[in-house]
Order: structure tokens, then sequence, then C-alpha cells
């Protein structure tokens, strides 16, 4: 089983499907590297190199106590790149995934990196506050980490529903079938209830504001304008403003969940991005 080992002793296990220049695949906060079989089988049988990561807590990797914040999952991505001794790597960061890309280029600098995407990215800030008012209230992290404390099951198959569909979606009028729908819902528990509380801790409360601001590497960003969980405006709109020279595509209609109900559309974007 492909693992590596980080600065805490902790073993990470990841997937290397393909030859080329490498695409470092960082799912969704709860989720792991399954979530991303639209996109690596389709990437790498057209000439790139896809690595796709466990993160701590989650998948196949092992499951500390501690460790759920920006800077120790960023440090556990240098590790995975040195691992590998990857260079002119496109890191796709999806939800979570791109603030731990973006903390990444912040601690640890881009010559292992050439480009970045953020897909339904939580950066750049989240939480409602003084300098962010149009944030989140904390009430409503409170309230999904008192939800998946106590039942996180029905709490994640709820969520499926504006995840997939949008904002006061029916579940027939979802583009997935059920059946997809149950095993995407079902990854989201395959991890550690600490892990899946503390990262959803850090995605909400993390402000990655000036981290964007020193991103010197060309980078895409992928958004649906129907998100309920990274609104567009709140995320996508400002990462860009703070990022220079970066590029904004928005999928009209579209939530949360696009790697699966628009995954024909985000693999060409994200091929022809990643292809120089």
């Amino acid at each position: 089983m492909p693992v590596f080992t980080v600065k805490d002793g902790t073993q990470l296990y990841y997937e290397d499907w393909g030859a080329g220049r490498p695409v470092v695949l960082l799912s969704s906060a709860t989720m792991n590297s399954r979530m991303w079989e639209f996109q690596a089988p389709f990437l790498a049988a057209r000439g790139l190199r896809c690595v796709l990561p466990d993160r701590r807590g989650f998948g196949r990797s092992e499951r500390p106590w501690d460790g759920y914040d920006y800077d120790t999952l960023a440090d556990d991505l240098a590790c995975l790149l040195e691992h590998l001794q990857l260079r002119e790597a496109t890191l796709v960061g999806y939800a979570m995934g791109g603030g731990e890309a973006v903390r990444y280029l912040a601690r640890h600098g881009s010559h292992r990196v050439a480009r970045l995407a953020l897909v339904c990215s939580t950066t750049p800030y989240l939480l409602r506050a003084p300098d962010n008012p149009e944030g989140i209230e904390a009430a409503v992290l409170e309230e999904a980490v008192a939800a998946m404390t106590s039942d996180r099951a029905g709490y994640m198959a709820q969520c499926a529903v504006p995840f997939f569909g949008g904002p006061g979606a029916a579940p027939h009028s979802l583009t997935l079938s059920p059946h997809l729908v149950d095993f995407l819902t079902r990854q989201a528990l395959d991890g550690s209830l600490r892990a899946s509380v503390e990262i959803t801790r850090t995605l909400f409360t993390q402000d990655l504001r000036q981290d964007l601001c020193d991103v010197d590497v060309p980078t895409l960003i992928v958004h649906g304008d129907q998100d309920p969980t990274a609104p567009l405006e709140l995320c996508a709109h400002r990462s860009a403003c703070l990022i220079p020279g970066s590029r904004t595509v928005v999928y009209e209609g579209g939530s949360h969940g696009l790697f699966a109900t628009h995954a024909d559309r985000l693999n060409t974007e994200l091929l022809t991005f990643a292809t120089p």
C-alpha cells in the first residue's frame, strides 16, 4: 500500500496513477481520494500523472488526534511532494482542499508547483467577523458540529441534497442516481469523528486572505453559482480579487458537488489548464 510518513510520524495513503506532468488532487473536507474517480482516470488516460492523497484522519490514512489545522495539512502536502520528488505540479484544491493548497504555497513556496486550480473552494474566509461582515455566523458552525456529534450519518445524508442539487433542491431533482449519491455520502463517513469536527472548524474559522495575496502561480477558479456551502460571492469572487491574474469560471446552476454533477465539463477544464 503506497504510504508516506509526515513530520509527526503519521502515515498517509495516496494513489499515483499515470505518467507525465503531475496533478495533485486534494479532496473536499470530509471526503477522500475516492471522490476523484470521475477526474483521475480521465486525466491519467490523457498523459497526466494523478496523485491522490487521503488527508490525515480520512480514507486509508492514519487517524491521529491532532493535526487538522491548515499549517499541519500544508506540511503533510509538502512531505508528499518531496516524497515523490514532484516538480511543475498542478495543485487542484477542492473546497477545503483549496485552503490546503493555498496554505502550502504560503508556507513552502511554489518551487514544486506550476499551477493552482481552486474548485468550489472555501477560501478566503467563511466566518462572519467585523472585517468580514458578509461571512457566515459562527452559530452555523456550532450547529453542524452538534449535528455531526449526535448523528453523523444522518447529518451527512441531509447535506447531500444541497451539496449536489443546489439550495432547496428536492432529491428527485438531483442529476445523479440515488446510488451514486449514497456512495459519495458514505465517503464522508470514512474518517474519524474527531477529524471531521476539527476539519470543519478549520475550514470555517481560518482566514486565508493574506495567503491568497501571496499566490504567485497561474490560478484557475471554478465555482457553481448555486453553491450553498461556499457561496460564490463570499468565496470564488473574493478569492479571485486577492489572487493576481487569476481566471474564474462560473457554472450556472452548479452547486458544491461539481466533481460529480458537472464531471465532463470539469474534466475538460482541468485537462486544458494542466496541459501546457
